[in-house]
């Protein structure tokens, strides 16, 4: 398997030049994020992930996590690392600094993460679920909840986990089952089983918190009658000491395609009289709490479709860079050449290179929208930013690990044969990928999240607003002379027209028939998607034609950066137009055919 090397000249471009740092550092409380300590940073991630947690990678494969007497052993190597991690203090990273975080904000901490997904998503997945139950508590937990709980999950000495689904109830929540009984003390005792429960069970730490989904006996049906419950491991006393063990254990592990190291885990509550839980915030109020980091959970699933394309795409081009394989075409002599110099290679070689730097500037906007939508000074500001991190949020969970898969695929393709050879590798980024697209939501939930809530709900009103911005684009784009610049307006142009067009029919037909929406809204959220992306990467395009006339800069960077700008918008946004047919065209063959007939 070829070496992991973190991109660290991209990510520096998309952090510092294309997103703007600058603006998430005139937030009071990020005033000390310089260039120079995001450098630092990055360098040192980058140099860990390499070390440490990339060569576990493939063991992690070969050695999966397993099951004995209702204790999962995860493979060589895996949890020392974790206390590595912990240990220079990575979990604690955008982590509150009331609870011993370091306070660095999204813009850093989730480019981090990419690292970290890109060299192991395997073992990564436990510190990212431990985020996100963090954010949940820190905004609906209870002041004692906060101080029990989080500097210990902040530190990483304790991990957690999201538990929503049941064999009946997988993204129908409003069929869950499991029940939590009041008790005099004010507790709760749970009954019931959740599967899919990643590292679920795991000897990384000596404890382990569930945020746990469950009815009380009086709910109401449906979605309104569930509760969110703090389900620990072991229950502790007010100092973190741990006690006895609560009524929650594993059951199985699944046997799964990918992410082999990472233990999916059956878990069932109240085997032994009932698991104690505490309550967050208050009944019947559950789903809206778990959407906090589920939310959260969204946008680092996305991200690690970013991973995996990189990684994939590394992994693809020092192969073909290394394979000898025939002349180069037109040659009736001399030597034969890597494959690099074929031009069906470049084109699988390029596509993903372009794709995975769109991802990442559409990730990292993400990224920052947050920091701002949670910090700026500003309510009205906030408010802007908390619209675009809404509309952002499903497309970059389903474009991102749509095209991730793609990505990976082409990466096995780029090695031939040999790619379907699990001896190189290629293949697990592809199996790894392929999860991505269904946890934390389907590309089909994410799909009509954007058009139903985030879309039509608002009548377009804040895709309009993006959609603008990249009409203001334009004229930047207008005023350059640089040829690459020139073919990119006016691919983007074309493009930006197709997704206003699906725009306006989506606010038009939604309130008059739903299932034409639903049925042309995956076409949508990847056409949204690609527009993004080709807007960022044209603004890209342009800061490199910019630094390249003035002579600043890495030039070679920059010449490679207008290049993948072009492809993209030469192969990618052409798409576009399809996809918009799809939308607005594709809905009556999609529903004509009765269900008897399939």
């Amino acid at each position: 398997m070829s070496d992991y090397a973190a991109p660290l000249a991209d990510m520096r471009f998309v952090i510092q030049e294309l997103v703007g740092l600058d603006e998430v550092a005139r937030v009071p409380q990020f005033s000390e994020v310089t260039p120079e300590l995001v450098d630092q940073v990055l360098a040192e991630a980058g140099k860990f992930a390499a070390e440490v947690l990339a060569p576990l990678n493939r063991v992690g494969d070969t050695h999966p996590s397993r099951l004995h007497e209702g204790a999962v052993t995860t493979p060589p190597g895996f949890k020392d690392a974790y206390q590595r991690f912990t240990a220079a203090g990575w979990n604690a990273l955008a982590g509150d600094p009331r609870f011993g975080g370091q306070g660095l904000p999204q813009i850093v901490a989730m480019p981090v993460a990419e690292i970290w997904n890109s060299a192991n998503m395997a073992f990564c997945l436990c510190p990212m679920l431990t985020t996100g139950v963090l954010e949940a508590l820190k905004r609906q937990g209870s002041a004692e909840q906060q101080a029990r709980f989080l500097p210990l999950l902040t530190s990483g000495e304790w991990t957690g986990t999201m538990n929503l689904t049941e064999p009946q109830a997988g993204s129908d929540l409003s069929a869950v089952r499991t029940r939590a009984v009041p008790q005099p003390d004010g507790t709760y005792k749970l009954f019931g089983q959740k599967i899919f429960i990643t590292y679920g069970e795991h000897d990384f730490t000596d404890n382990i918190v569930h945020l746990v989904l469950a009815r009380t006996p009086d709910a109401p049906e449906g979605t309104r009658g569930i509760s969110l419950f703090i389900v620990p491991k072991y229950l502790s006393d007010d100092h973190g000491k741990l006690g006895a063990r609560n009524d929650v254990s594993c059951v199985s592990i699944e046997h799964k395609m990918g992410i082999h190291a990472s233990p999916t885990c059956v878990l069932a509550y109240g085997d032994q009289g009932g698991a104690t839980g505490y309550l967050v915030g208050e009944e019947n109020e559950g789903l809206r709490y778990m959407f906090i980091m589920m939310n959260h959970a969204r946008l680092g699933v996305g991200l690690e479709g970013v991973a995996m394309a990189e990684r994939a795409y590394q992994h693809a081009l020092a192969y073909a860079k290394q394979r000898v394989q025939g002349r180069e075409l037109g040659a009736k002599s001399g030597d034969r050449v890597t494959i690099i110099h074929h031009p069906d290679v470049r084109r699988m070689l390029m596509s993903m290179k372009a794709q995975t730097e769109a991802m990442r500037a559409l990730a990292y906007t993400a990224a920052g929208a947050l920091d701002l939508a949670n910090h700026h000074p500003d309510p009205t500001q906030r408010a802007q930013q908390q619209a675009l991190l809404d509309l952002l949020t499903p497309i970059v969970k389903g474009w991102c690990t749509e095209q991730a898969v793609e990505i990976a695929s082409l990466g096995v393709q780029v090695h031939g044969g040999m790619g379907f050879i699990e001896e190189t590798g290629a293949a697990q980024f592809y199996r790894d990928a392929r999860i991505t697209t269904i946890y934390e939501g389907t590309t089909g939930i994410q799909a009509m999240d954007l058009v139903t809530r985030k879309v039509a709900a608002e009548r377009g009103a804040t895709m309009r607003a993006v959609l603008a911005q990249t009409a203001g684009l334009d004229n930047m784009l207008a005023g350059n002379s640089d040829a690459e610049v020139a073919a990119i307006r006016a691919r983007l142009a074309l493009a930006r027209q197709a997704l206003e067009e699906a725009t306006q029919w989506l606010v038009d037909v939604a309130a008059k028939d739903p299932r034409q929406i639903a049925a042309g809204a995956v076409p949508f959220l990847k056409l949204s998607g690609i527009v993004f992306g080709g807007a960022l990467m044209a603004r890209a395009a342009l800061i490199a034609a910019k630094r390249l006339a003035a002579g600043e800069g890495d030039s070679d960077f920059y010449r490679a950066k207008l290049v993948s700008a072009r492809f993209f918008a030469e192969h990618l946004l052409p798409q576009s137009a399809a996809l918009a047919h799809s939308v607005t065209h594709g809905a009556e063959a999609t529903l004509a055919l009765d269900a008897a007939l399939f």
